[in-house]
């Protein structure tokens, strides 16, 4: 893997600015993501003789084709690069390094055509005998929770992965999210079926003791589990009952964390929730001025929650 020491022209810049994504509220996720892609980008421009700093419309290109044809990378991963590089060109003006961010042309000339092929994808929508065979399918007391949680509060994987024991309230199934950047509304409700699994991985957690409060830990490391423990917790069961194919390069094909907050979302408009509810439980940011005198009541919430979330008899 490539590390910041082994390209040192340009290492510390790219350093600067990682700390400029954090001090403007960037998650630590979204700094990981544009890091990871700006040192693969570097190592490239430096392998071929190229100024990072300079960079043009052909070493652009050549980078495009050395992604897409000697990588083999997704149309996903493709659009991650270029968002890197964009934003990492965006801080090189700001700083009066660069006079322009020529990327932005670039992606729209480029990066649209490559992503329309993919127009006619959707993100895998289980029905609902489809998630009650996949939970049913799931034995290990964790993992069973982990997806019971993610189909039953739409939560996204960052926001599971942060939660403590502390920050369940069982007087009214309620979860305190912590801050996210992406998240207005920061209360989530579950029904029965998640509390029972909830409550058997709990006890199985305490005596697994972990000296944290992470509510999912690992089995091995017992520390916090992390991103890749989280997607392997998911995605091996959903790969068993051929609901994930890793080799397909259509979105249909793919199912991972994600792909519950798809399904949560569906299920609730279907089952007749006012929108708005269903943008409060989401903790979709409010993006006119008059969302924020839209106040909802939380017991009223609550109710509506528990009569639209899916009953998936587990």
């Amino acid at each position: 893997m490539t590390s910041l020491k082994q390209i040192p022209d340009y290492g510390k810049l790219i350093g600067r600015f990682c700390e400029d994504c954090r001090l403007r509220g960037l998650t630590d996720e979204t700094t990981r993501r544009y890091r990871s892609s700006l040192l693969i980008f570097a190592e490239y421009m430096s392998r071929h003789s190229r100024e990072l700093v300079g960079m043009d419309l052909k070493s652009l290109k050549d980078f495009l084709q050395y992604v897409k044809y000697e990588r083999h990378a997704k149309h996903k991963t493709v659009e991650n690069f270029f968002s890197a590089i964009s934003a990492f060109s965006d801080y090189l003006v700001f700083e009066g390094i660069a006079s322009s961010n020529i990327v932005l042309t670039f992606r729209k000339r480029y990066l649209r055509r490559y992503k329309d092929d993919f127009d006619d994808s959707q993100r895998r929508l289980l029905t609902l005998e489809e998630m009650s065979g996949y939970v049913s399918s799931i034995l290990d007391p964790r993992d069973r929770a982990i997806a019971l949680l993610f189909a039953k509060t739409g939560m996204r994987r960052s926001e599971l992965l942060s939660l403590d024991v502390d920050d369940v309230n069982w007087k009214d199934y309620s979860i305190t999210l912590k801050p996210h950047p992406k998240r207005s509304n920061r209360t989530v409700f579950f029904d029965d079926e998640c509390a029972v699994a909830l409550r058997r991985w709990l006890t199985v957690r305490e005596k697994l003791n972990p000296k944290n409060k992470a509510l999912f830990v690992s089995y091995q490391s017992l520390n916090r589990l992390d991103r890749n423990g989280c997607y392997e917790a998911v995605v091996k069961y959903a790969r068993k009952l051929g609901l994930h194919d890793a080799s397909s390069s259509r979105l249909e094909d793919h199912f991972g964390p994600h792909c519950f907050r798809h399904f949560f979302t569906t299920w609730l408009l279907r089952n007749g929730m006012q929108r708005e509810y269903v943008k409060e439980l989401r903790g979709d940011r409010r993006r006119e001025a008059v969302d924020i005198y839209h106040h909802i009541d939380r017991e009223e919430l609550r109710r509506s929650y528990l009569a639209c979330v899916p009953k998936l008899g587990v």
